[in-house]
């Protein structure tokens, strides 16, 4: 093989490797529908239209952290200024923690995908 062959293939081999890479790196577009169907383990605290262990989530893609009435937020979420979002939501649900210390919730979403759909379900679905 001359040596214009092998840097072709090398080439080659490289973008080919690099597309992999990125494809296998990008995340599928939100799907609503698996949000609904993972939103399902967050029920055992939180409903969409009354408040239980955690407030109600209805219209809570847009809204000021710490506001819905009858429900006992902590201090620091209800002054922590966060208005609901694609990506204060995603923080929350990757750590609520980390993004608001001393607030009452503890779980998370390990995975980026299963966030992003619960996302797309709250903010398409939930209104």
């Amino acid at each position: 093989m001359g040596s214009t062959m092998i840097g072709s293939v090398m080439y080659t081999s490289a973008i080919a490797a690099a597309l992999v890479f990125a494809t296998s790196n990008a995340r599928a577009a939100a799907d609503a529908a698996r949000g609904e169907v993972l939103y399902q383990g967050c029920q055992d605290c939180h409903s969409l239209d009354s408040n239980d262990v955690g407030p109600k989530h209805r219209g809570v893609y847009g809204r000021k952290a710490g506001t819905i009435s009858g429900y006992s937020y902590s201090d620091a979420l209800r002054n922590s200024g966060i208005t609901w979002n694609t990506d204060t939501l995603d923080k929350w649900l990757t750590d609520p923690q980390k993004l608001v210390p001393g607030s009452k919730m503890f779980f998370h979403l390990d995975a980026a995908q299963d966030r992003a759909d619960v996302i797309e379900y709250l903010k398409d679905r939930a209104k």
